[in-house]
């Protein structure tokens, strides 16, 4: 493979979009704060939903008020730690239980109580935690060409100083 010329940048402090249309995700850097954070990405033109999920075993339910789902709908899902547990980040199939609820199959099993955070989106690409007090630059690298992204590049940073990315 020959070697990309026309890689670019984007540089956020905060939680937003990188770069919209389609491109390839190629490496990223993040800086962390004093407090343990979490850097997701998603693939996505609009800002990832919050909603709040539980699961018991590998069923995982999902409530946000009118969330305009159907079952079968593949979504992004990024899940926040609750005792030091969380459900699986990735990408699922749903099944709509309500107009407020919907399911997803995890691949591990566990309980997390109800009332724990999450965000959803149309894809989930990656997730990276930084512990507590690394305010050093964390690089990865994305194997092969990067990951392909359809939409947009969107950032969702918490506790989190900066992050680049770099695309083409």
């Amino acid at each position: 493979m020959a070697m990309q010329y026309d890689v670019k940048a984007a540089h956020l402090n905060n939680s937003g979009f990188a770069v919209l249309g389609p491109n390839r995700l190629k490496a990223l850097s993040t800086v962390g704060t004093a407090s343990a954070g979490t850097l997701d990405i998603f693939d996505t033109a609009t800002a990832p939903v919050s909603a709040t999920y539980e699961r018991a075993g590998t069923l995982v339910t999902v409530t946000k008020s009118s969330h305009g789902l159907a079952t079968g709908d593949v979504v992004g899902l990024s899940f926040a730690t609750a005792s030091g547990n969380s459900a699986t980040n990735g990408n699922y199939t749903i099944t709509v239980l309500t107009s407020s609820t919907f399911t997803i199959t995890d691949i591990n099993t566990g309980t997390i109580v109800a009332g724990t955070a999450c965000l959803y989106a149309s894809r989930w690409i990656v997730s990276y935690d930084i512990g507590a007090g690394d305010v050093f630059g964390n690089n990865a690298l994305l194997p092969g060409e990067g990951v392909r992204v359809v939409n947009g590049i969107y950032l969702s940073m918490s506790n989190i100083t900066s992050s680049v990315i770099y695309y083409g």
